[in-house]
């Protein structure tokens, strides 16, 4: 009877350690979103048109979901230094824990690579593809990186095609979200049109 006491307890505590929550957060770019379980970040969301539309992008990977009553200190970290980022300061987000849950090994070592990526810099999806293998795999690096659970953590913004062209990002306002991010990382100058305003 004990023992069974015990394993009920201990599903209950697991149950509780996989809940999906979310917050919702300011930045100067606009209100983003993170989602978080007991095993680490589920997904990232820039900003969207409307907050339920950042839920929506949240809730793609994290379908449970739900809006947090409060967050733990190693999320609130993580929001702290995403909020830095797009302030101009140059944070590591290397320590934060990403859920690789369902996540192929080829997009796992991808990211890997990506993460390595210090903000002010840029690699080019050929470079990536050929530190995995085989600069073919560009194309494959362009698609895995667009269907990047953890954009800003695995920071594929710094991801530029060949010869620096912007291309290739799926958050909202692509590449001239891509671009703003760039410039506040100081990876790329300004531009004709910065120096106009």
């Amino acid at each position: 009877m004990a023992h069974n006491r015990y394993i009920e307890t201990a599903s209950m505590v697991c149950r509780v350690m996989e809940t999906q929550s979310a917050i919702l957060f300011d930045t100067a770019l606009g209100r983003c979103g993170i989602a978080w379980h007991g095993s680490g970040i589920l997904a990232v969301s820039f900003p969207e048109e409307s907050d339920m539309e950042t839920m929506s992008a949240l809730q793609r990977r994290a379908p449970d979901a739900q809006i947090a009553d409060s967050v733990p200190d190693d999320i609130a970290s993580v929001i702290g230094l995403i909020t830095d980022l797009f302030s101009g300061k140059k944070p590591d987000l290397a320590g934060a824990r990403l859920d690789m849950n369902g996540i192929s090994p080829f997009e796992q070592g991808l990211y890997g690579l990506t993460r390595n990526i210090k903000p002010g810099e840029v690699r080019t999806y050929g470079e990536l593809a050929r530190q995995l293998g085989d600069v073919s795999l560009s194309r494959q690096v362009g698609q895995s990186l667009g269907r990047n659970p953890f954009p800003i953590i695995v920071p594929c913004h710094r991801v530029v095609g060949s010869g620096g062209t912007m291309t290739g990002f799926s958050a909202p306002g692509g590449t001239n979200t891509k671009r703003s991010l760039l410039k506040i990382e100081g990876a790329i100058g300004p531009d004709l049109f910065d120096l106009l305003n």
